[in-house]
């Protein structure tokens, strides 16, 4: 049986990534798509003629897709996920910019629903690989800086890919703040503060998605570095998503825990 995929956001970049993804992949189909801006223009977007475009979740009737694939922004994702959870239909989310409280709140809706899905990051395994050697390096190097590197037209900052890797560094590492005395005679020139961690946001033209994490200790430093060149290399993670979030009973954070 086809397996049908509703894309939010099919009109984008990573949409159109997304789109093409599900053209190649056998048993699953694009069933519709959504954004508020996009024309009633399938072709114009790979998609099939009769493939229908909603410009609203009001639009969206009950089982129109198996599969949300989100690749929307920031103001629009949380209440995209939750139209998904209630309508039973599992979401895969490559959006970035909810809160803390939002994701835990739809873990909660996920588990009421009994729906799986995915929220990730990052879907780059590369991504993966750099926030996994991060949090094992940040047990003995606690002095740590972390740079992103972003497209200029991101919308939100920092990265969730940056805050993730802040947020698994500071499980493994001790309330400490490097340079304590430090005084900025440009305001925020040191950059977001996690917990004692510094996040710096780059934003600009022809950069894709990059990240260096930086730790210092006496007489060394260790430096971890990731780049995504295409957007097509995020691909591989929502095809895994695509494969097994619909064996999974809650909404779960981050791709790592599905591979």
């Amino acid at each position: 049986m086809t397996k049908k995929v509703l894309i939010a956001g099919f009109n984008g970049a990573m949409g159109q990534k997304a789109v093409n993804l599900v053209n190649q992949m056998a048993g699953y189909e694009v069933a519709a798509g959504l954004s508020p801006v996009a024309k009633n223009e399938p072709e114009k977007y790979h998609l099939a003629k009769n493939i229908p475009i909603f410009t609203s979740l009001e639009q969206i009737p009950d089982r129109v897709a198996d599969f949300w694939i989100d690749f929307t922004t920031p103001k629009a994702v949380y209440e995209n996920v939750k139209f998904a959870l209630t309508h039973h239909i599992c979401p895969i989310v490559g959006t970035t910019g909810m809160s803390d409280a939002q994701e835990a709140e739809l873990v909660e809706l996920s588990k009421q629903e009994k729906v799986g899905g995915l929220i990730a990051p990052n879907f780059g395994m590369s991504a993966v690989l750099l926030m996994k050697f991060a949090q094992e390096a940040a047990k003995y190097f606690p002095d740590v800086e972390i740079i992103e590197m972003h497209h200029a037209d991101k919308k939100d900052a920092p990265s969730g890919t940056a805050l993730s890797t802040a947020k698994l560094i500071a499980q493994n590492r001790p309330n400490h703040q490097t340079a304590p005395d430090e005084i900025e005679t440009l305001k925020n020139v040191r950059g977001g503060d996690y917990q004692g961690i510094k996040i710096h946001s780059v934003r600009l033209p022809g950069y894709i998605a990059h990240e260096q994490v930086l730790f210092g200790g006496p007489g060394e430093a260790l430096t971890i570095r990731q780049d995504s060149f295409d957007r097509g290399s995020f691909m591989g993670g929502v095809k895994v998503a695509l494969e097994k979030v619909d064996q999974l009973h809650e909404l779960v954070i981050g791709l790592e825990n599905i591979l």
